[in-house]
């Protein structure tokens, strides 16, 4: 068995298959957790719980009713409904309790448990299930598009015993998959679950790179996700620009929710109503805020000259306070000297000419004079 064919979400590094375990120390898992406490030894860490990693993001915590001496990597028989299924063991210790209280279970969801490490005749079915995976998905592609339904079968993934199949599909509106389910079943001859994700769960089995250049917060550590909505792009002063907004998923990146909080507190210093600061220069009109400088950012135009200068939250509240009371300040716009930090922009292409890029004449002296061919008439002078 190639180490391809242990494939549920990464590339182990070393399979021993006598000793049913996987070495994953140089594997990027999907969802991976990192065991920082493994350097210590507590006589009384817990070994009730361990957590499994399935396929792709698929995990769970399961009980380890028998006290079995388990570790990372460990190809584990665990219990199902119905049936057994087979997962790898990614954490154990106190590192799976924190991963526990990170996952949130309900008070009524009851851990299944951990039946013993898997046999060889245990190893030898799962080998069998997983390479039936990529055929009965393509099959099942084909069965739904005769039946003209409006559904993505995005993934497939048998359970270790060969008994059931868990379908991953997306769909817009509801779907009535009963006679898909039924020619399924008599085709592959396997319990059949249905489960419907969205275009962020896909994009997290899947995996990718992100913009960022790091792999997708959905394949490497989030379990849940939160609503984004344009206004968590706007209150960061970020250009609504549906390109760079999007991620792979098509819908907005869920990182526009990591530095909100920070954005919304320092944002209460700020006024909640902006309006135009009125001076005896004239009147400046708002343009951008930065939230953490504290600056407001006003347009002015002195002498027909646009002139952009920020101001301090402290000074547009004095001047907000001022102009209530009618009273317009001066000298809040004026012109620095040069190399002041005042943007003024100028209509360049009024006033210098559009030939200001081109290189100076400096006359023709590297070029080859053409010699000039005078070209004499002929006389036929010759006499009779």
């Amino acid at each position: 068995m190639t180490n391809r064919e242990y494939e549920r979400g990464c590339t182990p590094s070393n399979v021993d298959e006598n000793g049913s375990n996987i070495n994953m120390t140089d594997c990027c898992n999907k969802l991976n957790v990192y065991d920082w406490l493994k350097d210590i030894n507590d006589p009384l860490t817990q070994n009730k719980y361990v957590e499994i990693r399935f396929k792709n993001t698929r995990k769970g915590i399961y009980e380890n009713a028998s006290d079995l001496i388990l570790q990372n990597g460990d190809i584990v028989a665990v219990e199902s409904s119905p049936g057994h299924d087979i997962g790898i063991v990614s954490a154990t210790g106190h590192i799976a309790m924190l991963q526990m209280k990170k996952q949130k279970p309900s008070k009524d969801n009851i851990p299944k448990k951990v039946y013993r490490k898997a046999k060889a005749s245990d190893i030898q079915k799962w080998r069998e299930a997983i390479s039936l995976e990529t055929p009965t998905m393509i099959r099942t592609r084909e069965i739904a598009d005769n039946l003209k339904l409006s559904m993505k079968i995005g993934d497939v993934e048998f359970q270790g015993d060969k008994t059931k199949a868990i379908f991953y599909y997306i769909a817009e509106d509801r779907v009535d998959f009963r006679e898909l389910i039924k020619k399924m079943a008599e085709e592959f001859r396997i319990r059949i679950e249905m489960k419907q994700i969205g275009a962020r769960q896909e994009a997290g089995r899947i995996g990718g790179i992100g913009p960022c250049g790091r792999e997708l917060c959905c394949t490497t550590w989030m379990y849940d996700f939160n609503s984004v909505s344009t206004n968590s792009a706007r209150l960061q002063e970020l250009s609504l620009n549906p390109q760079k907004l999007a991620g792979q998923c098509s819908k907005l990146k869920c990182c526009l929710n990591y530095e909100l909080p920070i954005y919304l507190t320092e944002r209460k210093r700020f006024p909640q109503r902006i309006v135009s600061l009125k001076t005896k220069q004239g009147e400046a009109f708002h343009i951008k805020n930065d939230i953490f400088k504290q600056l407001m950012y006003y347009e002015i135009r002195i002498n027909e000259i646009p002139v952009i200068r920020g101001l301090h939250v402290d000074k547009v509240k004095e001047i907000m306070e001022l102009n209530k009371k009618g009273i317009f300040p001066d000298q809040v716009f004026e012109l620095e000297k040069p190399g002041g930090r005042n943007s003024v922009f100028k209509d360049e292409l009024n006033s210098e000419s559009l030939t200001r890029f081109d290189s100076p004449d400096k006359g023709n002296t590297n070029k080859k004079k053409k010699k000039k061919r005078n070209f004499k008439p002929v006389r036929n002078d010759k006499k009779d």
